[in-house]
């Protein structure tokens, strides 16, 4: 069996482990645009539990130690391998709950919860990834717990069919084919698993390699870690009522004896005239259907019925923000909005149409869910709309909501554009259904071009890319490639301009001076016409030299 202590080594060593062989993983992306890569994203979001888990006491149950690592996990996810390593994890949380100490039937129930929470969170789950290894190695993990009870064999058997699936998703997708390499999330998952497996058999903790980056730090991170169930909660519900009693109803003992049946903690207080009745349950409309059977209920006091695990998850996080230092905004108004954008300029912008706060991050800084949840409860508003602008911090966006007793809406924008435009479609006198409807129309119509750089020598979808070629990307997509910043910029314009366009906007990154943005909206407004306007924003963005939105 492994104990608590055991755990907790073997999730500490699999984070030095995973930091140390970052680069390894980052180098198996095969796109060759530069962005928040695998490996680091997932060092950053298992490395957020290191400092919680070192203040475990060394006695703390596995139930204990998987619950504060799936927390700080989820806290730190960043991007979607990172949401998805959290969400493997949050099985790990749910399949060891109550275990002082686990052994294979556990852990094979755990990965089965964190197989169905991965493809749960993905919307369109591709084979021949992570989601891919983790799924076989859950199967194999129900196959083996039923032959063995040596841990160590057990994850050994684990560790090998992970990693001889890895191997075979290099056939699995057409672009890791090209490319000759395995999935990168997947590789990061056997690199966790195996260090795992090395504590497990009996090995030391790995030793860091290099000093870590401030930002990969747990300093940022909530204190407290917040269990998905509260143990001491059997039953749901708090109900309370009192009864005027009937002539002639049965004893109140009769109707303490049946609410023993349907719950705990039942009180059942009587005199002549009334009953006093509270019950733990379930089934709230049975314990108040049985209550008329003795009697009519009164206005003073009126029956009460409480969600308890409502209540305990709102305390904990009142106690979490707290402890952080981070006292919730209180509403002042019905919408607010949250906007992720990397640039002094983009950042002024979403300001001035209207977001409470801006997070920092994009394409190379995927911000985390913990980053995403500060964020909301700074938003003085009772209803929270999230722009992620980027189609890797979309799932980190979407933890965050489970995080909060706000209501919060995120808006699947993947485009800086796209952010802009769902703000300027926002109507604060149409409900929360309708503006949604609304900006999400809004966002689906603008088209995005992105020109940037290789950051990789890469073959992809027929390209032949060589690192620090000039990339143009149409909504996404690899367009084609060039040695030339402006000659790109207007070929891609040229292209996302076609048909009924009323609107080009060039947004133009830091490293593009003021001079050179205005020779070229100046050229190209001067090949489009006077029937599309050309407009150019200073965003400051990085990485991208020009962002282009089309409408």
């Amino acid at each position: 069996m492994i104990n608590g202590s055991l755990l907790r080594d073997a999730i500490i060593s699999a984070a030095v482990t995973i930091a140390n062989r970052k680069r390894e993983v980052d180098e198996l992306n095969v796109y060759p645009v530069p962005d928040g890569d695998t490996g680091t994203n997932m060092s950053m979001t298992i490395s957020n539990s290191i400092a919680e888990l070192k203040r475990l006491d060394s006695k703390a149950p596995v139930s204990e130690v998987a619950s504060t690592a799936a927390s700080a996990f989820l806290r730190g996810a960043r991007g979607n391998s990172g949401v998805i390593l959290s969400l493997i994890f949050r099985g790990f949380s749910k399949g060891l709950a109550g275990c002082k100490e686990a052994g294979s039937e556990n852990f094979s129930d755990a990965l089965r919860f964190g197989v169905e929470a991965a493809y749960k969170a993905v919307m369109k789950p591709v084979e021949g990834t992570i989601l891919t290894v983790v799924k076989a190695a859950s199967a194999k993990a129900d196959e083996i717990c039923a032959e063995t009870n040596d841990e160590v064999v057990f994850w050994e058997e684990i560790c090998a069919e992970a990693e001889a699936t890895l191997a075979k998703t290099t056939d699995m997708l057409p672009q890791l084919k090209k490319a000759g390499v395995v999935d990168a999330g997947g590789k990061g998952l056997c690199i966790i698993f195996r260090a795992m497996c090395d504590v497990f058999a009996g090995g030391k903790i790995a030793e860091p390699m290099e000093t870590p980056v401030a930002q990969e730090s747990s300093s940022d991170s909530f204190r407290t870690a917040v269990s998905e169930y509260d143990d001491d909660i059997t039953y749901t519900y708090c109900t309370e009522f009192m009864l005027e009693k009937e002539s002639g109803c049965p004893d109140a003992t009769m109707l303490r004896a049946y609410l023993e049946t349907i719950g705990d903690c039942v009180v059942v207080v009587d005199d002549e005239k009334i009953i006093k009745v509270h019950v733990h349950t379930d089934n709230p409309g049975k314990a108040i259907q049985k209550g008329l059977e003795f009697g009519h209920f009164t206005n003073d006091p009126r029956p009460k019925i409480e969600n308890m695990r409502i209540q305990h998850e709102n305390k904990v996080k009142d106690a979490q923000a707290a402890e952080a230092g981070l006292t919730p905004a209180e509403p002042e108004k019905e919408f607010g909005f949250v906007s992720v954008a990397a640039g002094h300029g983009l950042e002024a912008m979403f300001t001035d149409l209207g977001a409470d706060v801006v997070v920092k991050g994009g394409q190379t800084m995927n911000p985390s869910t913990d980053d995403i949840l500060r964020a909301i409860l700074k938003t003085p508003a009772n209803t929270v709309f999230v722009l992620p602008n980027n189609k890797n911090i979309i799932m980190a966006a979407e933890q965050a909501v489970k995080l909060t007793d706000r209501k919060v809406c995120v808006l699947q924008t993947r485009t800086i554009p796209q952010g802009i435009a769902a703000m300027l479609a926002f109507d604060d006198s149409r409900s929360l259904n309708e503006n949604r409807k609304d900006m999400t129309k809004a966002f689906e119509k603008v088209s995005t071009g992105l020109i940037t750089f290789a950051a990789r020598n890469s073959e992809f979808e027929g390209h032949q890319i060589k690192e620090g070629e000039i990339l143009a990307l149409d909504n996404g997509k690899l367009s084609f490639t060039e040695r030339d910043i402006n000659k790109a910029t207007y070929k891609l314009v040229k292209k996302l301009a076609k048909g009924d366009v009323n609107y080009v906007t060039l947004i133009h990154g830091a490293d593009v001076s003021e001079e050179n943005a205005e020779e070229l909206q100046k050229f190209i407004q001067s090949k489009l016409g006077d029937k599309i306007e050309v407009m150019l924003v200073n965003g400051g963005q990085p990485v991208y030299y020009y962002i282009i939105s089309v409408e």
